[in-house]
């Protein structure tokens, strides 16, 4: 294993321990998961409709900026559906001939924060539509990894800035001994379960 794989595992433990953590801080506010959901304390759920802020003064107290650039942010709701139909076209067909294990599409979208009480009905749309395109971006790059990996799965002459999930098995820019031997088990290691 090589310096940097070595580094890019112990940043997957981190990333690990960091979310532990962040499960044990939600489990203190929580009383318990009832059918997949925490259930706040009353105490809690309490203080948290308390801080809630009502519609009109949310209204109110927007910044222009924001109430003028609203329009714009939501008209991008057409591209997303357009790109979340295209990507799933894509894979439901390509994948299938390639014989490529597909997304699950379900494992990429979260909509739970509806449920906080300190959101008022605007804060709770606005976190739908960021669970949505966020999720929809996180499937999206999922589908287009799964495909880097079966057509071309080398790495960059430079870094990547955010590489998916797939490219820390991908074989080293120019080595074309290690492309020719890693391209079939690559192939096969996206096969359907």
């Amino acid at each position: 294993m090589s310096r940097f794989d070595e580094l890019r595992a112990r940043v997957r433990l981190l990333e690990d321990d960091l979310e532990a953590e962040a499960q044990r801080l939600r489990a203190q506010l929580s009383e318990r998961m009832a059918n997949g959901r925490e259930r706040f304390r009353s105490e809690v759920r309490a203080r948290q409709r308390e801080l809630r802020r009502g519609l009109l003064p949310y209204i109110l107290g927007a910044r222009a900026a924001h109430l003028l650039t609203a329009p714009l942010v939501y008209a991008l709701i057409v591209p997303l559906l357009m790109l979340d139909l295209a990507f799933t076209v894509y894979q439901q067909v390509c994948f299938r001939a390639w014989g490529i294990e597909r997304v699950r599409r379900a494992d990429y979208f979260r909509f739970d924060r509806h449920r906080l009480g300190y959101l008022n009905l605007i804060e709770k749309l606005n976190c739908h539509y960021c669970a949505y395109g966020n999720g929809l971006l996180a499937y999206a790059r999922e589908v287009a990894g799964r495909t880097e990996q079966y057509w071309c799965p080398v790495r960059h002459a430079t870094s990547a800035a955010s590489p998916h999930r797939q490219y820390r098995h991908f074989v080293a820019y120019g080595d074309a001994e290690s492309y020719q031997r890693e391209l079939p088990i690559l192939r096969r290691d996206l096969g359907r379960n």
